[in-house]
């Protein structure tokens, strides 16, 4: 496919088949990665004789480089193009990891934590924004599968990681293995990613005068309200993920093995839901879906907090998943999207700083619920999240509008047409 048929809009349906196949790979390799981060910690934890403080600071580093690179990744995008930040963050990202394997002092396990936090961070970046500019070429809607490829990257990078825990594989056998696969596989696989001339138009915003400076930078006031969104939707996630078993356990009174199912059951839930979000977002508006999910995902929440027994708390861990699967990846979209407009102007810079947004929820969320519940008790605290998921609902129709008629008509046959993006 030529450059001049993607400026113009047109495009071969098996190149735009092959960069959807290209990107969610990519998001497939980068669950693994950090889930693979997540489930070593314990042993990175005793090779090091880390404390818990020290430990800490490592992932501190890890977030701040992430979000630092995402501030970066708009202006290297518009250099290269959205592929070329897939492609290489994607082969890197193993590498770093195994750095982190192989570093001895501290000093160079913090180094590989930052080179693998900010590889992180561009990663994040590149890929959504790809696949924003994958959906544009496509005509239909493709974010919920990738992010439900995130998913099941990352439970197969949990699985693996376990065993290897489980046979006292090292760190750096272990990463090494993981760089030996993954880095190969992502570097053929960014070869069907769509050139830089697919996102072109989006990527001219970082330089082009004639574009408004707040649209050049991205934080538009619509980005802005749709990274609060994104930011909300992900508290309560990262609060299902780190406190789900701490709540089974010591609050309902589950054995450790059970208190692990509702991390489980919302994971199935939630990726089974991502499985199935692109055919539903095809027939239904982003706005209702969003609603609906938020509001389904409360529902779970207050089953939880008001379940007497283990097994109805855990049903409504797994209704949160279901809640929880469409809601972010079509806020992902409706950023890029929104970005955009109707000339492609500023997509990678509105998907840059949504991430920015929506992974500094997820950082601070955590550690603040952990806090809060020192207070008022873990129950109460997981009860204070249902009000966010109401407001998700509640200003989703809003910030997920559809677009005027004007803007409708002059974007003929792009993604606004399709179900998912015409409230995008």
């Amino acid at each position: 496919m030529s450059d001049a048929h993607l400026i113009n809009g047109t495009r071969d349906d098996g190149r735009v088949a092959g960069a959807r196949r290209a990107v969610i790979a990519a998001f497939a390799v980068n669950g693994a990665v950090i889930a693979t981060i997540s489930v070593r910690t314990p042993s990175l934890k005793l090779d090091h004789g880390l404390a818990e403080g020290s430990l800490g600071l490592l992932s501190a580093l890890f977030g701040v480089a992430a979000l630092a690179a995402m501030q970066l990744a708009g202006r290297l995008a518009a250099r290269t193009g959205s592929a070329w930040l897939v492609r290489a963050a994607s082969a890197a990202l193993p590498l770093a990891l195994l750095g982190v394997g192989l570093a001895h002092e501290t000093g160079w396990l913090a180094a590989a934590m930052l080179a693998a936090g900010a590889l992180n961070g561009l990663l994040d970046v590149g890929m959504n924004a790809h696949a924003v500019t994958v959906e544009r070429m496509a005509h239909r809607p493709i974010m919920s599968g990738c992010h439900a490829a995130w998913s099941i990257g990352a439970v197969a990078g949990s699985l693996a990681g376990g065993a290897a825990a489980q046979v006292g594989m090292s760190l750096a056998g272990h990463f090494a293995a993981l760089a030996a696969l993954v880095t190969p596989t992502a570097l053929v696989a960014s070869r069907w990613l769509l050139p830089a001339a697919a996102d072109r138009g989006s990527l001219r915003s970082a330089d082009d005068r004639s574009v408004p400076r707040e649209r050049r930078a991205g934080w538009t006031r619509r980005v802005v309200l749709l990274g609060g969104l994104g930011a909300a939707v992900l508290t309560c996630e990262g609060a299902v993920i780190t406190w789900s078993g701490v709540y089974l356990h010591e609050s309902r009174g589950a054995s450790l093995g059970a208190a692990a199912l509702g991390f489980i059951a919302f994971t199935a839930c939630q990726t089974a839901g991502r499985l199935a979000g692109d055919r539903l977002a095809e027939r239904h508006p982003a706005r209702v879906l969003v609603r609906a999910g938020a509001g389904t995902a409360a529902v779970g929440l207050v089953a939880v907090v008001v379940a007497p027994w283990p097994i109805l708390a855990i049903i409504g861990f797994a209704l949160m998943g279901v809640g929880l699967a469409t809601p972010l990846p079509l806020i992902y979209s409706a950023a890029g999207h929104a970005g955009a407009g109707k000339d492609g102007a500023g997509a990678v810079a509105a998907v840059a700083r949504f991430t920015t947004m929506t992974y500094a929820g997820i950082l601070l969320a955590p550690p603040l619920i952990g806090r809060v519940a020192q207070v008022l008790g873990l129950t109460w605290t997981l009860a204070l999240l249902v009000p966010l998921l109401v407001t998700v609902a509640w200003a989703a129709p809003a910030a997920m509008r559809t677009p005027s008629r004007s803007v409708a008509a002059s974007s003929a046959g792009r993604p606004g047409e399709s179900g998912a993006t015409t409230a995008v």
